[in-house]
């Protein structure tokens, strides 16, 4: 006899929950991205923006770049020649006309494309006038201290030369004066200490030297 269908449901083993004590992860956000429209020369009339779909974290980075050893011309990572030469010097050229130049001896100060040239002849002083930031100086300014006011403190600035070797030539002589009298009195009570102590020497050895009579008489054998 078959069953009915709800009892067989009923006697189905229970699938265990893929997450049985916490909810599934979120799933990760899409990353940011711009949407820059560019206009390039080889683009169709119909279709004359081409649309470029960029990660918000490319604005980040930046491209670390190298100068041509001939012409100062920026060179981007996979670009120039690189010539290393026999002492193991090397030398990087934005194109093969740079290091043709260099290798037949050509002087870039006298070519006008160059940077050595431009520079020479003061010819981007406003792009580098705009590139040089301002420096905040901080101006110096008095304040009094801890032990001394600000008067105090002008007053012994304004002080002539003269009076100022003159205050330390006696503080100094002061100083001498102290000590010299701190070493009196040391020496002072260095002989007074000893004087005490060959008084009392003196006063032990005269009980020990005096004796009492003996008492009981002669003992001897009977």
């Amino acid at each position: 006899m078959k069953r009915p269908i709800c009892e067989v449901i009923k006697t189905l083993p229970e699938r265990p929950h893929p997450f049985p004590y916490s909810h599934p992860p979120p799933p990760p956000p899409p990353p940011r991205l711009l949407h820059f429209k560019v206009n390039l020369p080889f683009s169709s009339p119909r279709s004359p923006f081409l649309c470029v779909l960029i990660d918000s974290s490319v604005r980040k980075q930046f491209v670390r770049t190298e100068l041509c050893r001939f012409s100062g011309q920026k060179i981007y990572p996979g670009k120039g020649i690189r010539f290393i030469r026999a002492d193991s010097q090397v030398f990087l050229f934005a194109n093969s006309k740079c290091k043709r130049y260099f290798h037949n001896r050509l002087k870039p100060a006298k070519l006008t494309w160059t940077a050595m040239y431009r520079k020479q002849h003061k010819k981007d002083i406003h792009a580098e006038a705009v590139k040089k930031r301002r420096r905040t100086t901080k101006k110096p300014y008095s304040r009094s201290i801890v032990g001394a006011t600000l008067e105090v403190i002008q007053k012994k600035r304004s002080e002539k030369p003269e009076v100022r070797d003159a205050a330390r030539e006696a503080a100094l002589r002061e100083i001498k004066e102290r000590i010299k009298k701190t070493k009196d009195e040391k020496k002072a009570k260095k002989a007074e200490v000893a004087k005490s102590q060959k008084t009392q020497s003196k006063g032990g050895a005269a009980q020990r030297g005096a004796k009492g009579p003996k008492i009981g008489g002669g003992g001897g054998k009977r």
